[in-house]
């Protein structure tokens, strides 16, 4: 069971939505809903109904990132244990992330940065408004551009001289050009923004899961590994997906001439498992 207090949640036909809802603060994150979205991204992999996860915020921005008075203010009595101790759970959230086997589909509807920024970076695919302008602004406060993950995950992303620029001078950039560097997969009218998020969701749920998550774990895993690493690790992957019953759907429904049913095996599978 996912823990919301912090944030809002519901699944909808095998999708998981988390909406960020301070739009008073523009969805700035606390000490509270930090730790409460990286709970929540641990237990979703238990969450046997979800398949999918749709991140998204709501009012006139996606996050921005720790809220000045909960968090930064704070920060500046904390001795050096405490401070580690926040950063870390900071780390952990986009851990959680990427660790859970299901895919993210960040719906950015508005200004992502700092925190928020990185927590976009995270998601597997990003959707985006028009405006929904970001920045990786670590350096605008004093900070190291290398924070939450941002160093590990945006070179992987848009390349090493682009994650540079961004990481080092902290500037915002708007959708079109978040777009055109790779850094958001689509951008959408605002309108249409949830419902086409939702949509990429849907369409990920109802595939074959347990490769998706394999699909997942070696995307990220081989961004580091040597060619021959890697083609061992795929070789592994794709024969236990060939002993999967998703694989004998697959194989069905091609030969039957129809669309494939993963659903319907993953339940069927559940049942003989009783």
């Amino acid at each position: 069971m996912i823990h919301a207090t912090q944030f809002s949640y519901r699944v909808e036909d095998g999708v998981a939505v988390i909406t960020l809802a301070r739009p008073d603060k523009l969805n700035a994150l606390t000490f509270a809903s930090y730790a409460e979205l990286r709970d929540a991204f641990r237990d979703l992999e238990r969450e046997d109904e979800v398949g999918a996860v749709v991140l998204t915020g709501t009012g006139r921005a996606f996050c921005s990132g720790g809220d000045v008075e909960d968090i930064i203010g704070p920060l500046l009595k904390m001795d050096s244990p405490e401070l580690y101790a926040f950063t870390r759970m900071t780390c952990d959230l986009i851990l959680n992330m990427r660790r859970l086997s299901k895919p993210i589909v960040g719906a950015i509807n508005d200004v992502s940065c700092g925190a928020g920024a990185v927590m976009t970076a995270a998601c597997d695919f990003r959707l985006a408004a028009p405006n929904a302008k970001i920045a990786f602004l670590f350096a605008k406060v004093g900070l190291c551009g290398a924070d939450m993950g941002s160093a590990y995950l945006l070179p992987r992303l848009i390349g090493h001289a682009r994650a540079a620029e961004l990481l080092f001078f902290g500037d915002f950039i708007d959708a079109a050009e978040a777009e055109r560097i790779g850094l958001y997969n689509k951008v959408v009218p605002g309108e249409q923004l949830l419902a086409e998020a939702l949509r990429w969701a849907k369409r990920l749920a109802d595939g074959p899961r347990f490769a998706n998550g394999l699909t997942k774990r070696m995307l990220d895993h081989e961004a580091t590994q040597a060619l021959e690493a890697a083609m061992e690790g795929e070789a592994q992957a794709q024969a236990l997906c060939m002993r999967h019953p998703d694989y004998l759907e697959g194989y069905r429904a091609f030969t039957e001439k129809r669309a494939p049913d993963f659903r319907g095996a993953r339940e069927a599978r559940r049942g003989s498992e009783r």
